[in-house]
This record gives structure tokens, C-alpha cells and sequence, in this order.
């Protein structure tokens, strides 16, 4: 069966993961809306499909729909579009809250539509390769993680500087991968508590209105006992364009995945023991799209709600831990 979406929003991201799941064969992208009348026009024409004011699109006729909107618009749109029997995936983050996210969720599990969110990092080969060996118990019981996101660019769009827009800063742009993918490695363990530090420009954001954080240091708890400590910032003096690792300890091992060079796409996943590293994944991997890719394809088989959505508010819940809300 070959699925026919819309796409909402046709930026560079939006139109990429259009781009990925028009190449994987099994979805048509039939509207595309875009608040921007010439990249809503181009991004169509790419494609073959119509234009289409946002509007119309979430009115319902489709399949599904891909959305790739400023944050402030995600639950809204996601919402509409399931109530109008659309399944959805969605950049992240899903809504700016656990609450916004639970109410998304909630929507779609009355209609019985496919929800998904954009959390990419979980697709990578490395991300997997990790995973099976902690899975495997292949180093014991893990106790901490460490986990990195430093951007030295920071956003090129106004709206992710502004805190009713973005929900917050580089915790809810990059922190978000980093939770998500240390409870999915570890199958979702019980939070037990979460702490953190924000800054702006170098200063405690503290009471501060109207700023966003972009920099935050912060602590998880696990009912477990383990602990996982995350890292994220934008602008920061990084000497390379970005630092990515997720390093999980274990009783009889570890292992760390990283980004190659400071690149933002290429990925080394190792095993460690004592002072001997293993490498298990090595750069390239198409990873971009392949969320959405996965999305499309379990749609077209004719998935429907899935449970899983439930981790998008677990994930949302601990983000805001970190801000204290």
C-alpha cells in the first residue's frame, strides 16, 4: 500500500525527511504547506505535489502528515490532524510540556492513528549496536551514562531564542535526543529524580524571563540506583562544529558512541574494557530520514496507535525536571 501525506512545514528538515520517505517507495507526498509561499512551491515541486495553505492541509484527506513547524505549533497541528484521521509524525519536540505531549498522545490514542516523533539519534547503526550489547548484558549491569550535545552554531532561527516559541533552549533542541535515547538504550527505566543547572550567555538563567537557556548540566536519577549525567549547550567554544558522545558504564564494561571530527552525521560506536577499545560501527550511515522512513513504512503496513508513544511524555517529563517546571 503506498500511503499519500502532507507535509507541513518545508524547511531544510521538513523537506528532508520528505525527501526520505518519497525515495523508500512506499508514501506520496500529494501537499505540501509552508507558511513561506516560494519554499512551500519549491519543496512541491520537487515532488510533484500540490500547494496547499496549513489550513487545508490539517483539514484531513490524507494518509498522514509529516509536521516540521516551529515548536510552539506541534501539539496543536498534531491534534488536528489526528482528529481529522490523519496519522502524524512530528518533529521534536511533540508538545513544549509533558502535559502538551500527553494531550497529543491521548489524541491519538482515541483515533487509533500512528504517532511518531522525529527523535532521530535512536535510528543510528551505533545507537543500535549499543543497545544489543547492553540488551546482551555484554557489560554487566550499567550504573551511569554520560551523555554529550554541544553544538558551536546554535539555531539560525529567531523563534528557537524565544521561550513561548521553543519551550525552552538547547535542553528541549539537544538535551531531548540525549534523554530519549538513554532510556531507550536502557528500556525505559523508572526516573526516580532529576536536577539541573541552566545558563545564558555564561550566567545562571535563574529567574530570567524572555531567554532561553544555552548551556545545561543536569543529573537523572534511576529507581535503579544508576545515574545518568547530561551535558547540551549551543554556541559554546567547542573547537570543532559539534560534540556528541553517550557513554554507558557497566559492571563488566562499557560502551560510547561518538561523532566523528566534530561532524553532526558520522558516528563511531566502540566497547570498552580496561584500556582496550573495540570499535562495532563505523561511518558512513544514511541515518537522517530513517525515523521517518520507519514511521511510513508501519503505515503503510497499516500499524495503528502504538503504546510506545507513551515514551515521547516519559521523555517530556524528565526535560521538565531540568527546568524545574
Amino acid at each position: 500500500m503506498t500511503v499519500r501525506l502532507g507535509v507541513l512545514g518545508a524547511g531544510w528538515i521538513g523537506r528532508d525527511r520528505m525527501r526520505a520517505v518519497v525515495a523508500d517507495g512506499l508514501a506520496e507526498v500529494v501537499a505540501v504547506a509552508d507558511p513561506a509561499a516560494e519554499v512551500a512551491r519549491e519543496a512541491a515541486v520537487e515532488v510533484g505535489a500540490r500547494v496547499v495553505p496549513p489550513d487545508e492541509l490539517l483539514a484531513g484527506g490524507y494518509d498522514g502528515v509529516l509536521i516540521a513547524t516551529p515548536s510552539a505549533l506541534h501539539a496543536e497541528q498534531a491534534v488536528t490532524a489526528l482528529n481529522k484521521g490523519m496519522a502524524v509524525f512530528c518533529q521534536k519536540p511533540l508538545g513544549r510540556t509533558a502535559a502538551e505531549c500527553a494531550v497529543v498522545v491521548g489524541a491519538a490514542r482515541r483515533a487509533d492513528l500512528l504517532l511518531a516523533a522525529d527523535l532521530s539519534y535512536r535510528h543510528l547503526r551505533a545507537s543500535t549496536a549499543l543497545r544489543d550489547v547492553i540488551a546482551a548484558g555484554g557489560i554487566g549491569e550499567v550504573y551511569a551514562a554520560d551523555l554529550v550535545f554541544h553544538n558551536a552554531y546554535g539555531p539560525d532561527k529567531a523563534w528557537f531564542l524565544d521561550p513561548a516559541l521553543a519551550g525552552g533552549g538547547c535542553v528541549i533542541d539537544l538535551g531531548i535526543h540525549l534523554v530519549d535515547l538513554a532510556l531507550w538504550m536502557l528500556d525505559r527505566p523508572k526516573v526516580a529524580g532529576v536536577s539541573a543547572r541552566l545558563f545564558a550567555g555564561g550566567r545562571p538563567l535563574g529567574g530570567r524571563t524572555g531567554v532561553v537557556e544555552d548551556h545545561a548540566l543536569a543529573r537523572v536519577d534511576l529507581a535503579s540506583g544508576a545515574v545518568l549525567t547530561v551535558a547540551c549547550s549551543w554556541f559554546l567554544h567547542a573547537g570543532r562544529d559539534a560534540v556528541i558522545d553517550a557513554t554507558f558504564f557497566g559492571t563488566s564494561g562499557a560502551v560510547t558512541l561518538h561523532n566523528v571530527a566534530g561532524s553532526f552525521y558520522d558516528f563511531r560506536a566502540e566497547r570498552l574494557e580496561g584500556t582496550r577499545r573495540t570499535t562495532l560501527v563505523e561511518p558512513p550511515d544514511a541515518w537522517g530520514g530513517r525515523a521517518a522512513v520507519a514511521w511510513a513504512r508501519r503505515l503503510a503496513a497499516g500499524a495503528r496507535f502504538d503504546p510506545a508513544a507513551d515514551e515521547l511524555v516519559e521523555v517530556a517529563a524528565v526535560l521538565d525536571g531540568m527546568y524545574g517546571r
